[in-house]
């Protein structure tokens, strides 16, 4: 990081670099991520599922654990080296998605998709607190926005490659290929192994010294494991009620009763007919977080009161993770949607498809980001007007979408969806970052991301594929997420409001909360 004439930080070509391999990481992050979409059809059928079931195993399975864990690894971000962090990480997401393509059962291939949630989950944390060191605060959401360009390259890719693969292997080997694997099973291995490689890639970059874009430098935390271990007893259960136990009885009791509730619902929405699994995982992912934000309170007051207790950084949250809850159902349930009720192959829906979702993705939110920054610079809230907009105008395009019987009506909506719902991605994620310290920076993405996967990624897929199972239409399943808009709107709404004063107060309320490097 060097300066400009005027003093101020400016992004270095090796910057620039570092940026260019993180974008690599993250496709590689969606590639692994995403492909499932367009094998489900035949998962479905070999495994014997429904699309509720689909439905867990890319967003739940996946989403609860990414959440879970995203937690003390992001942690680990703020207090470790993150370029190791995100090579161990790539690697263990690599080796879970190709022994995906080892499963035989749909619990087996729900246990290896929570090992690709857990790996996944040292990515983002790690790779946004990186480029908040390596870009100054002015190029901050356009730096965000290109590193997030890599979801909707490697979504569009895993359609492309995994439509291929199925495809051409189910042609060549009818009755199954070496060792027995038939298409899916195929892909799932090919997408996986080169991420080891990558991996090893990653591992040559530097490490930026923590906080230096904001000239507040910081000392390499003396023992981060140990913070890690702290965070990770907050939030996987039931290592949580030893947390709990430290700060006192009243903190335990709370956090009992708060087991109870949650285990109460969990038990009254399976009396409903609501299957087991979906709602047991989503009942551990809100009682690990709950669990985790009370403690922290105790463990560390200005990370608490600036990010839980900031109603403008969960006001953004919240937005952005409704967001992601129609984006995310719409980028799974695309492609079995084009094979079920439109006839489209497989190859061409992952080439159609996989191609113009990439292409809309990438300039959808670098388009955004662009915007949101210039924004910004007129109003402190500016960037939020981006995330409205984009939880607004793809609405009737995806109402289109899922109800016509034309494959290029289809595919016009939905490049219209994706690059006007992906607007508010990298300003979402900026707005996050400036209301907290650079060392709360990996914190902060994690909770981010909560929104992003418990809300969105856990929900929203599972939910459209349930009403789907129930009513026996993939398009009534869709449509049926609509009504969340307007709540989106309003958090949208709230944050523009609320941000000015939050992140102009950001260093007196860490102080006043006892941020040691502030008094």
């Amino acid at each position: 990081m060097t300066t400009d004439a005027d003093g101020e930080y400016r992004a270095t070509g090796y910057a620039w670099y570092v940026l260019s391999i993180l974008f690599v990481v993250y496709i590689l992050n969606f590639i692994d991520r995403q492909v499932i979409s367009i094998l489900a059809e035949d998962i479905k059928r070999d495994l014997n599922l429904r699309d509720e079931d689909l439905g867990f195993l890319y967003g739940t399975a996946f989403g609860v654990f990414y959440a879970l864990f995203g937690i003390p690894l992001g942690r680990l971000a703020d207090s470790w080296h993150r370029v190791r962090l995100i090579s161990a990480g790539l690697a263990l997401w690599s080796t879970m998605t190709a022994l995906s393509g080892l499963s035989r059962t749909g619990g087996q291939l729900a246990a290896a998709r929570i090992g690709v949630g857990i790996g996944e989950a040292t990515a983002s944390p790690s790779a946004y607190s990186l480029i908040s060191d390596y870009f100054p605060k002015k190029l901050r959401a356009t730096a965000l926005s290109i590193y997030s360009a890599g979801l909707y390259v490697g979504g569009g890719i895993s359609l492309f490659i995994g439509g291929l693969i199925v495809q051409n292997w189910n042609r060549a080997y009818p009755g199954g290929g070496p060792f027995g694997l038939v298409g899916w099973q195929a892909a799932f291995l090919a997408v996986g192994i080169p991420g080891l490689v990558i991996a090893l890639w990653i591992a040559t970059l530097r490490e930026p010294v923590r906080g230096l874009s904001e000239g507040l430098a910081q000392e390499p935390h003396p023992t981060p494991f140990k913070a890690f271990f702290e965070e990770l007893v907050t939030i996987i259960p039931p290592l949580t009620l030893i947390g709990a136990a430290r700060h006192g009885t009243r903190v335990l009791v709370t956090n009992v009763i708060a087991a109870a509730v949650i285990i109460g619902i969990v038990l009254l929405l399976v009396s409903f007919g609501e299957p087991l699994p979906q709602w047991i995982a989503v009942g551990i992912g809100v009682y690990a977080v709950f669990s985790w934000a009370s403690t922290l309170r105790f463990r560390d007051p200005p990370t608490f009161a600036l990010i839980v207790g900031t109603p403008a950084f969960l006001c953004t949250v919240v937005a952005y993770g409704l967001n992601a809850f129609l984006s995310y159902a719409a980028g799974f349930w695309a492609a079995p949607y084009a094979m079920r009720d439109l006839g489209i192959s497989p190859a061409e829906a992952g080439l159609i498809l996989g191609g113009q979702g990439a292409v809309s993705g990438f300039l959808g939110v670098t388009v955004g980001g662009i915007l949101g920054d210039r924004l910004r610079r007129k109003h402190p809230g500016g960037r939020l007007i981006m995330v409205a907009l984009g939880a607004v105008i793809p609405a009737p395009f995806m109402a289109i979408a899922f109800t016509t019987d034309t494959p290029i009506v289809l595919y016009v909506c939905l490049f219209l969806a994706q690059f006007t719902a992906s607007w508010g991605l990298g300003s979402s994620a900026a707005t996050t970052q400036d209301l907290v310290l650079p060392r709360m920076r990996g914190t902060a993405t994690a909770t981010y991301f909560i929104g992003t996967t418990l809300i969105g990624l856990a929900m929203g897929p599972y939910l459209a594929g349930r009403v789907s199972s129930l009513t026996g239409s993939l398009s009534t399943g869709m449509l049926s997420l609509l009504v969340t808009v307007p709540v989106t709107l309003a958090a949208a709404i709230a944050a523009f409001k609320l941000v000015p004063a939050a992140e102009s107060s950001r260093e007196a309320r860490a102080r006043a909360a006892g941020e040691p490097d502030l008094a």
